[in-house]
């Protein structure tokens, strides 16, 4: 009986430290997972914002150039008056 009860002990403690591992192991993955979620949104969030600066930059360059040709315009027009 007492080897029995010392292989029992000895079949938890294997199944303790195995279940602790595979735990220890989805915990590890679970975090990877995480962290590549965040560096990724990082990445898309980076990727989205020089997208828009470049949108705005074209954006203010078509109003620039509008503005100059208006100018350029209300100018030609008080050299003809």
């Amino acid at each position: 009986m007492a080897s029995f009860k010392k292989s029992f002990e000895s079949l938890k403690g294997t199944s303790h430290s195995a279940a602790k591992g595979v735990t220890d192991t989805a915990v590890q993955a679970a975090q990877e997972a995480v962290q590549q979620v965040a560096d990724s949104s990082k990445e898309t969030a980076n990727t989205a914002a020089q997208e828009a600066g470049r949108q705005t930059q074209a954006a203010i360059g078509k109003a620039a150039d509008k503005t100059t040709d208006a100018i350029k315009g209300f100018g030609q027009k008080l050299e003809t008056k």
